[in-house]
């Protein structure tokens, strides 16, 4: 993603994957309002199209720093991990500023092409994000 290589990202999921971004106090809640939630693998093929072809939205760039994930659950049958994240954004003519922290909460699961997501939910710790949120964090 941060080569912005769009095309390749749904390719890491499964076809009935969710990915989801959520506000940190909506999941800890149970509560289902999520900034964004893409629930296949052709909803994450749209907001790719959409974001090749959609320029409306000012040019930046994002800069993933990904901790180590901490497994929560493993079988044969899925991995259940979490990854604390942290997504700088630069702009060609600004200074680079934190665009996005959180965690991580994701299934994966092997497949015939090998292990893919089966669910990410980026769970983000602040009340206050940007009012564009184009590129996947």
């Amino acid at each position: 993603m941060d080569n912005g290589e769009w095309d390749r990202w749904p390719e890491f999921f499964t076809d009935d994957c969710l990915y989801r971004i959520q506000l940190r106090e909506n999941h800890e809640r149970g509560l289902p309002l999520a900034t964004l939630s893409l629930e296949s693998k052709g909803m994450l093929k749209d907001r790719t199209y959409g974001i090749r072809e959609t320029p409306f939205h000012d040019p930046y760039y994002q800069r993933h720093i990904v901790g180590a994930p901490l497994i929560r659950k493993a079988d044969g049958d899925r991995i259940v991990a979490e990854t604390n994240y942290a997504v700088l954004r630069t702009k060609p003519d600004q200074m680079t500023n934190v665009y996005n922290v959180g965690r991580y909460l994701d299934t994966v699961v092997p497949t015939p092409e090998g292990w893919r997501f089966a669910s990410r939910l980026c769970i983000f710790d602040s009340e206050m994000i940007p009012n564009s949120l184009i590129y996947p964090i």
